[in-house]
C-alpha cells in the first residue's frame, strides 16, 4: 500500500510538472499560395527550478474541423527562465471562409496573479483569417517584440509588440480577455491593478500601464486586427506576461519627434536620443518592416551610449516600390542595465515614404483647348497620373509631408490619366477669358499620390467669340426681351483661316443648350449684339451660343467650339413674412455678385436691398403675409484675364409672389381614457392659443399596435376637442393629434398615449349539464371581445385530460372526452391559455381555476364569476 501510495504521488507530481508551464505566445501565417498558409505558432514557456514540462510538438486547430500535431522547429533558452518554442506547418483549405485557428495547452504557469488558479487554467491563443479572393493575398502582421517584459510597482510601464503589416494593411490593437478552454474568456480574469488606467494605444498598439500598484506575474491579452480600406481581414489573439518588481529603478526615456515624410530614392536619417535619470547605461534597438527586406533595407546604429545618455541612428534610403498610403512604423527600445531589474521605455516612430513629384510640365493652348505634357515618374510602379484643375494661379507649392493637392487651395480634380507611359493630357472643358492653372500627380498602386508637381498655368488664345451678356430687358409671356452680346476674336489664325468670317448665333430654352436654333447670322466681324424678342422670359430661362465660321467659298468651316451661356433665372419660395429668392444661371464667366432690387409702391421702382448670401440665395424678411412683391436680380462678374468688359452686368426676369404664414402651430396636449364595458376610447386634447390663434382644425392619428404605422381616424373643426373611438380589432391602441392653421401648416405630433387596460374574457365557476337548456355548457361569461383563440385544457383531480379546445366559446357539455360519458358532480381544474389582441400584438393570457359541475337545477340560472 506504502508503494501504491508512492506511486500515485510520483504520477501526480510529474503530471504538474509537465503541464503547468505556458507563460505567452501568439499565431501569426504567411499566405503560400491561394488557399494554403504556412501557419507559425510562438510559445514562451517557463524553466528552471519545478518547471521540467516541455512541448516537443503541439496539436493544432486550423478552424475548418481539422487538427495536426505539429513538430517543434526551434528551442530558444532565454534569459530569466524564459524559453522560446516554434512550431511551422502548412495547411490548405477547402475554400473560402473565415477560419479561427487554435492551440491550446496545459496549462499556464503558477502564481499569476490576475488569472484565477492559474497553475490549472489551460493556456489559450488564437488568430482569425478571413479567405476572400477578392481581397487578394494576405499575410498576418508580423510582431517583432517578445510578449514578455518586466516592469516596477509605481513606475510608467509602455510596451509595443512592434507590429508591421508587409502587405500595407492598416493595423488596430485593443484590450481583450485572456483565453482557457475551447478559446473562451477565463471565467474571474481581471486586467493588472493600476493607480490610474491600463490601456492600449488603438493606433500606435502601446500597452500604457500607469501605474503597476503590486508586485507579481500577470498575463494581459491583446487582440491585433487587421484591416484592408474599411473591412476586416483577420486577428490576432495575443498573450503575453509581465513581471513586477518592487524597485527604486526608473526607466529610461527616449526622446524623439514621432512622424517623418521621405521621398522615394532619398537618403532619410534620423538621430534620437535616450536619457536614464538614474545614470544607468542604455541599450538600444530598432525593429520595424524597413529593416527586414531585401534590397535597401533601413540600418540602426547605437551611436552613443554613455552613463545616463545614447543616442541612435536610423537611415533609410526607400525604393519607390516602398510608397504606400501607410506609414512604416519602427518600433525604438530603450532598455537600462539596471539590477536586478531592467526597466525599458519604447517609442513608435512613424515614415510615409512618398512619391517623387512629376517633372517639366509643359503647357500649350489653342482656342478651345489646353495640351498638358510632363515627363514620365522615375517610379516605375507609378500607375497613372491625377490631373488638377482651377481658374488663376494658387501658389501652391508642396511643403514636407503635404501630399497630393490640398483642398484648402481651391483645385479640382478633373481626370486620371492610365499608365505609367502616357503622359499627355488634353483639356476641352474649358472656355475663353480664364487663366486655367494645372497640378498633377503621379498614382502609385494603392491610390497613394505623390508630391503635387509645379504649378503650371495659361490662357486660352482669344481666337473664337466669347458671350459676355445675357440680359433680360423686358419680362413678358409673350413679348420679353434678351440683350445678347459677344467678344470677338483678337487672336485669329489668319493662316488657317483667313476669312471672310460670319457669326451664327443660336438660342435654346434652359440653361445649357438643350435644344439650341439659329436665330441669327452676322457676316460683320465687328457686329457683336442682339436684342432677341417675342420671348417668354416670365417662365423660361434662355441659353445662347455664338458660332464662328471661315465663310469662303468651298472653304466654309466651323473656327473653334464656342461656349454657352444662359440668362439668370430668379425663383422665389415663400415663407412666413418672407420670401427667399434664389436664381439659376450657366456662365463661364465668374460671377461675384448678386445684387437684389424690389418694387417698392412709393416710389414706383425697383430699389437695392441687399446681396445674396454666398452667391446662392437672399432671403427678404418682414414682409406683410398676403401681400405680393415682385423682384430682379443683378449679376455683377467678370472674366478673369484682360481684354474683356469689366464688370459683366446682366439682369434676370421679374418674379413675383406673396409671402403666406409658413409657421405650424404648436402641438396640441393628448389624454384619454378607456371604458371597457362600453367597447370605447375616449380620446381628449386641449390647445392654447398664445401659441397660435389661426386653428382651423385638428387631425388624430392612430395605430393597434406599438411600433405600428399611424392612421389619420379623425378630422375634427377647431372647436371640438374629444373623440370617442370604438376599435374594431383590440381596445389597445396609441394615439397622437396635430392643429392644422388656415393656411394648411400641420403642427408636430402631440404627446403620444397608448391604452392598453381591458381585458374581457373570464370564465364562470359552475355550470349544470342536465340538459334542460338553462346553463348546459361551459361557456366564457357575455359579452368578450377581441380574443382570436384559446387554449382550453379541463382536468379531474387526478390530473387526467378530460377535455380540450382552442374554440374561445368552449362549449363544455361535461363529456369526458376519453370515453364519451358525463362526468360526475364535481369540481374539476381547467388551465386555459388566452391569445388576445394587445398593443405588441396578439399576447397569451394565462387563467387557471376551478369549475363546479351539478346536475341539480337549483344551479340552472346564469353563470357568476
Amino acid at each position: 500500500m506504502k508503494k501504491l501510495y508512492i506511486l500515485i504521488i510520483l504520477i501526480l507530481v510529474s503530471f504538474c510538472t509537465y503541464a503547468t508551464h505556458n507563460r505567452a505566445g501568439e499565431i501569426t501565417y504567411r499566405q503560400v499560395s491561394g488557399l494554403t498558409f504556412e501557419i507559425t505558432i510562438v510559445t514562451y514557456t517557463a524553466t528552471g527550478p519545478g518547471y521540467t514540462a516541455d512541448r516537443p510538438q503541439l496539436e493544432i486547430l486550423w478552424g475548418d474541423n481539422t487538427r495536426s500535431v505539429l513538430n517543434r522547429s526551434e528551442e530558444v533558452f532565454l534569459p530569466d527562465y524564459y524559453k522560446r518554442n516554434k512550431y511551422i506547418g502548412q495547411h490548405t483549405y477547402p475554400g473560402p471562409g473565415i477560419y479561427t485557428i487554435v492551440v491550446e495547452d496545459p496549462n499556464r504557469n503558477y502564481g499569476v496573479s490576475n488569472i484565477p488558479n492559474s497553475v490549472n487554467t489551460i493556456f489559450s491563443i488564437s488568430t482569425t483569417m478571413y479567405i476572400n479572393p477578392n481581397l487578394g493575398t494576405n499575410n498576418t502582421p508580423v510582431l517583432t517584440r517578445a510578449p514578455l517584459d518586466k516592469a516596477a510597482v509605481g513606475q510608467l510601464f509602455i510596451h509595443n509588440p512592434g507590429a508591421y503589416d508587409m502587405d500595407g494593411d492598416s493595423i488596430s490593437y485593443k484590450l481583450t480577455t485572456c483565453r482557457a478552454d475551447n478559446g473562451e474568456p477565463i471565467q474571474g480574469y481581471s486586467l493588472p491593478a493600476a493607480s490610474d488606467s491600463i490601456y492600449v494605444n488603438e493606433i500606435t498598439g502601446d500597452l500604457v500601464w500607469n501605474t503597476p500598484m503590486y508586485a507579481g506575474v500577470y498575463n494581459v491579452a491583446m487582440l491585433i486586427e487587421e484591416w484592408r480600406g474599411n473591412v476586416k481581414i483577420g486577428e490576432i489573439i495575443r498573450d503575453m506576461q509581465i513581471e513586477v518588481f518592487n524597485s527604486n529603478n526608473k526607466a529610461p526615456e527616449i526622446l524623439t519627434d514621432d512622424y517623418f515624410c521621405v521621398e522615394a530614392g532619398e537618403a532619410f536619417e534620423h538621430t534620437f536620443h535616450a536619457t536614464d535619470i538614474n545614470n544607468d547605461n542604455i541599450k538600444l534597438t530598432a525593429t520595424g518592416e524597413p529593416f527586414v527586406w531585401d534590397g535597401y533595407v533601413a540600418l540602426f546604429l547605437q551611436t552613443r551610449n554613455e552613463p545616463g545618455y545614447a543616442e541612435g541612428k536610423i537611415a533609410w534610403t526607400p525604393e519607390c516600390k516602398r510608397v504606400r498610403s501607410q506609414p512604416y512604423s519602427i518600433n525604438i527600445k530603450a532598455e537600462d542595465n539596471s539590477e536586478p531589474v531592467k526597466l525599458v521605455h519604447m517609442k513608435n516612430i512613424f515614415i510615409l515614404v512618398v512619391g517623387p513629384a512629376v517633372k517639366d510640365v509643359t503647357i500649350d493652348a489653342t482656342a478651345t483647348n489646353i495640351l498638358l505634357n510632363w515627363n514620365q515618374n522615375r517610379c516605375s510602379n507609378v500607375k497613372g497620373y491625377n490631373i488638377y484643375r482651377r481658374i488663376s494661379p494658387s501658389g501652391f507649392v508642396p511643403d514636407h509631408c503635404e501630399i497630393g493637392v490640398p483642398e484648402a487651395y481651391g483645385y479640382t480634380k478633373i481626370a486620371y490619366v492610365d499608365g505609367r507611359i502616357n503622359t499627355s493630357y488634353e483639356d476641352f472643358d474649358v472656355a475663353q477669358g480664364h487663366e486655367y492653372c494645372y497640378l498633377i500627380c503621379a498614382v502609385f498602386p494603392d491610390d497613394m499620390e505623390s508630391y503635387a508637381s509645379e504649378e503650371v498655368c495659361i490662357s486660352l488664345l482669344r481666337g473664337i467669340p466669347t458671350l459676355t451678356n445675357v440680359s433680360v430687358n423686358e419680362t413678358h409671356e409673350n413679348l420679353g426681351e434678351i440683350y445678347v452680346a459677344w467678344a470677338k476674336p483678337t487672336q485669329l489664325d489668319i493662316g488657317e483661316a483667313p476669312g471672310p468670317y460670319q457669326y451664327v448665333l443660336y438660342r435654346s430654352e434652359g440653361f445649357f443648350g438643350e435644344n439650341l436654333q439659329q436665330i441669327q447670322i452676322f457676316n460683320d466681324l465687328n457686329d457683336t449684339t442682339f436684342i432677341d424678342r417675342n420671348l417668354n422670359t416670365k417662365n423660361n430661362a434662355y441659353s445662347y451660343k455664338v458660332e464662328l465660321y471661315n465663310n469662303a467659298a468651298n472653304n466654309r468651316f466651323l473656327i473653334g467650339t464656342p461656349h454657352i451661356a444662359s440668362s439668370v433665372f430668379l425663383n422665389l419660395d415663400q415663407m412666413e413674412n418672407a420670401l427667399k429668392i434664389t436664381f439659376e444661371k450657366n456662365v463661364p464667366w465668374v460671377n461675384t455678385e448678386y445684387n437684389v432690387f424690389r418694387y417698392f409702391e412709393s416710389s414706383d421702382s425697383y430699389e437695392y436691398i441687399g446681396d445674396a448670401n454666398n452667391d446662392e440665395y437672399y432671403i427678404d424678411n418682414g414682409l406683410i403675409n398676403g401681400k405680393e412683391y415682385c423682384y430682379y436680380v443683378r449679376s455683377v462678374g467678370s472674366y478673369t484675364v484682360d481684354g474683356f468688359i469689366d464688370p459683366i452686368i446682366n439682369l434676370s426676369q421679374i418674379n413675383c409672389e406673396t409671402a403666406i404664414d409658413t409657421t405650424p402651430p404648436c402641438p396640441p396636449q393628448l389624454s384619454g381614457y378607456t371604458n371597457c364595458d362600453s367597447v370605447y376610447n375616449l380620446i381628449k386634447w386641449t390647445y392654447s392659443t398664445e401659441c397660435h390663434n389661426d386653428i382651423e382644425l385638428f387631425n388624430l392619428y392612430y395605430t393597434p399596435f406599438l411600433n405600428g404605422n399611424y392612421q389619420n381616424i379623425y378630422t375634427a373643426d377647431a372647436d371640438i376637442f374629444s373623440f370617442t373611438h370604438f376599435p374594431t380589432i383590440g381596445m389597445a391602441g396609441c394615439y397622437y393629434v396635430t392643429a392644422v392653421d388656415s393656411f394648411r401648416n400641420e403642427s408636430g405630433r402631440s404627446n403620444i398615449i397608448c391604452l392598453d387596460n381591458c381585458s374581457y374574457y373570464k370564465l364562470p365557476n359552475i355550470f349544470t349539464p342536465n340538459g334542460d337548456g338553462i346553463n348546459d355548457y361551459f361557456q366564457p361569461i357575455k359579452p368578450y371581445h377581441f380574443v382570436t383563440e384559446v387554449d382550453m385544457k379541463i382536468f379531474n383531480r387526478w390530473g387526467q385530460l378530460l377535455f380540450e379546445t382552442r374554440d374561445p366559446e368552449i362549449n363544455w357539455d361535461g363529456t369526458n372526452s376519453r370515453n364519451g360519458k358525463v362526468v360526475s358532480d364535481g369540481v374539476y381544474f381547467y388551465e386555459c391559455d388566452v391569445y388576445e389582441q394587445r398593443l405588441t400584438g396578439i399576447e397569451v393570457r394565462h387563467l387557471q381555476g376551478f369549475v363546479h359541475v351539478t346536475n341539480a337545477t337549483q344551479f340552472d340560472k346564469p353563470p357568476v364569476e
